[in-house]
């Protein structure tokens, strides 16, 4: 138990680093930038609570709101992710009703771990450029960058996924 949570804090601390000093400098054809600090709520276990998700949500999205300066837009999308996390994973794990999993391509199955990955990704940036952008002006420019952030951005948790993996 107390392992589990020093690995979590331990993944916690490591991603908002890594999202601080390095990938919020990412910034490719000035539209798309890879929140990779997303994929430590899509790792917890699938029977953790609720309000426990929440909470490591609204801590990871602070932080990175912090180091980034965006008042609280980080922090509403990932408690929202966190909210909506436990339907998204019932909708896409197994049917033999396993209780305590954590998500991957080997509990899940490579197409349905793809497919929770992309949901919960654009989700999250759907809420989080909306919020950014606060406007439906410039329609285009918007789904652009969440088409192009969810794809850096899923890259990067499969590559990650894959490096954790072996």
């Amino acid at each position: 138990m107390i392992l589990n949570y020093l690995h979590k804090v331990g993944w916690f601390v490591g991603l908002v680093l890594l999202q601080a000093l390095i990938l919020n400098n990412v910034n490719i054809a000035n539209c798309a930038t890879p929140f990779l600090y997303i994929y430590l709520l899509l790792k917890f276990e699938s029977d953790t609570s609720r309000n426990a998700l929440m909470l490591w949500a609204f801590c990871l999205g602070i932080s990175i709101d912090i180091f980034s300066d965006t008042l609280g837009m980080n922090a509403a999308a990932t408690v929202a992710l966190a909210f909506l996390r436990p339907w998204l994973l019932r909708g896409f794990m197994p049917r033999e009703g396993l209780d305590n999993i954590v998500p991957s391509t080997a509990s899940l199955g490579g197409s349905a771990f793809v497919k929770f990955v992309l949901t919960a990704v654009v989700i999250h940036h759907t809420l989080l450029l909306s919020i950014e952008f606060f406007s439906f002006e410039h329609i285009g420019l918007l789904l652009l960058r969440i088409a192009a952030c969810s794809a850096l951005t899923s890259i990067c948790i499969f590559a990650v996924e894959g490096l954790r993996r072996n």
